[in-house]
């Protein structure tokens, strides 16, 4: 008995020693993709905040101008 259960505990160790170093492998790749993922989301929300900025300039424009018209009409 003890002559089959060794072989066996032996591969087992080494069957759980892949799947680790698989796992580590995986868990490197994820923490790269997070990386990656956290670079982009942070360009998004500096884009995103970039074009809020545009939109309120062009909406004091757009207000400017309408004040402008209104008062020419009021003057004719």
């Amino acid at each position: 008995m003890l002559e089959n259960t060794l072989p066996q505990l032996e591969q087992l160790i080494e069957d759980i020693i892949a799947k680790n170093n698989q796992l580590k492998n995986q868990v490197a790749e994820l923490e790269q993709q997070k990386s990656l993922l956290l670079d982009e989301n942070e360009t998004l929300q500096l884009e995103a905040l970039d074009g809020e900025e545009k939109q309120k300039q062009t909406n004091n424009v757009l207000t400017s101008l309408l004040g402008k018209l209104q008062s020419v009409e009021e003057v004719n």
